[in-house]
């Protein structure tokens, strides 16, 4: 478990550095920094995503997810845990915007990052802590890395691709915090149960996972990571965890056609 704690304190740090840059610039530079965060967002995830070897069970998965993600409103009890988690920590923040002093709540959302008088499509707030802890979730779990890497650590103590996505996934969390505010640091919480359950269930999970399901399911995984850049982008509203269901289908439908090839 000492690799899931190393990943999730370089989210927490990440989070920290990137809190602390967003306060000290503008409303036009926050601009950029989240359009930068998109585009770098949706290259990862096209990355991923192209490595598929089926696009038939891409297809699939995405539109299956979607759909069943859609019925369970997944999207809607992972941004309800997020204001959840708002109520009962970031309380000070949300007392001092909702001040009588408009120069107190400019100061409030320069410092966190979230333009409380922006919306986007669905009337919701551009930057909030919520959509960031969504979203950061998201992008810290659904990648092929995570998957191996905590096999890696629960089979064979080899922390290596682990301590590697603890790397990326810190950067990753600078540009996210900065972008949309203090809801990033606490998707080291997603990252802690997630992988923290793949580790120590690695010896069960790990004779079940092949090379070709490992490579759809990151393939499912890019896809949903390009949605979060586009929302970034402010292209489309999409909510990109009721498609979460997409990657147990992408592992399911593996050995499926594989039974009718």
């Amino acid at each position: 478990m000492i690799a899931v704690f190393v990943n999730c304190g370089a989210v927490i740090l990440g989070s920290i550095i990137g809190l602390l840059f967003s306060r000290k610039i503008s409303k036009e530079l926050s601009n950029i920094v989240q359009a930068g965060a998109g585009v770098v967002t949706m290259v990862i995830g096209l990355q991923m995503a192209f490595t598929y070897k089926s696009i038939i069970v891409l297809t699939l998965s995405i539109i299956l997810g979607g759909i069943i993600g859609s019925w369970w409103d997944i999207d809607g009890k992972i941004l309800a845990l997020g204001k959840f988690l708002e109520a009962r920590f970031d309380r000070p923040a949300n007392k001092k915007q909702n001040g009588t002093a408009k120069t107190e709540k400019a100061e409030e959302t320069a410092q966190t990052g979230a333009k409380s008088d922006e919306k986007n499509e669905a009337g919701e707030p551009k930057f909030n802590f919520a959509y960031a802890f969504l979203n950061s979730s998201v992008l810290f779990c659904v990648g092929a890395m995570a998957i191996i890497g905590s096999f890696k650590a629960g089979i064979d103590k080899d922390y290596t691709l682990i301590y590697t996505k603890s790397i990326l996934d810190g950067f990753m969390a600078i540009v996210f915090a900065a972008a949309m505010g203090p809801g990033t640091i606490f998707s080291a919480l997603s990252i802690f149960v997630y992988q923290g359950l793949l580790t120590l269930a690695s010896t069960w999970i790990e004779p079940l996972i092949n090379e070709n399901i490992l490579t759809e399911i990151s393939a499912c995984g890019g896809a949903m990571i390009v949605m979060i850049g586009i929302n970034l982008l402010q292209l489309r509203h999409l909510k990109t965890a009721n498609y979460l269901p997409g990657i147990i289908i992408a592992a399911l439908l593996v050995p499926l056609m594989a039974l009718f090839a």
